[in-house]
Formats: structure tokens, C-alpha cells, sequence
């Protein structure tokens, strides 16, 4: 159930209800009877399951086998390594 903010015009108080979104807005200030008028109010969401950056694209750019502990990662890049030479015999 959305929590919804209103703001009474007379008195300035800022009071929140737990109201479905069928109910009908708030009209009257429970403090002064004044005037109540629905705040915009930011709100938070975290998105859960596949398909969202956080679960699935995010953790691509690691490695995907795991490392052992201590195990040495080779961070050089391809292009700055020496060629390995064969000795013919």
C-alpha cells in the first residue's frame, strides 16, 4: 500500500497516510481543518530478479571462473607481451 504525503494549506503541517489507490485523497487537516493538497514525494525502488543491469550485465566485466587464493592474475595486456620463442632442434 502507497504511502501518500498532503500538505495542509492553513498550518503547513506535512502529514503521511497509508492509503490504497482506490481511496479518495485526504481534504481536511486533522489539526486545523485547513486545506490538504497531495504531495509529489520521491520514492525508492530496487529492481529484483534477471534482467536488470544489476544482476546480469553488471558482473560480465569480471571473470567469470573464480580465483583461488593465491594464485597469481596476469594484468598485463596482450598487445605489451613478448612473443614466446620455440628452439628448433
Amino acid at each position: 500500500m502507497p504511502i501518500y504525503e498532503y500538505e495542509c494549506t492553513k498550518c503547513g503541517r506535512i502529514e503521511e497516510a497509508w492509503q490504497k489507490f482506490s481511496d479518495k485523497p485526504l481534504k481536511m487537516c486533522k489539526h486545523c481543518s485547513g486545506r490538504l493538497h497531495r504531495l509529489i514525494s520521491q520514492s525508492s525502488f530496487h529492481l529484483k530478479g534477471t534482467g536488470w543491469y544489476v544482476t546480469d550485465y553488471a558482473n560480465k566485466s569480471k571473470s567469470s571462473a573464480p580465483q583461488k587464493k593465491g594464485t597469481k592474475v596476469d594484468t598485463q595486456p596482450e598487445s605489451s607481451k613478448k612473443p614466446e620463442t620455440t628452439k628448433e632442434e
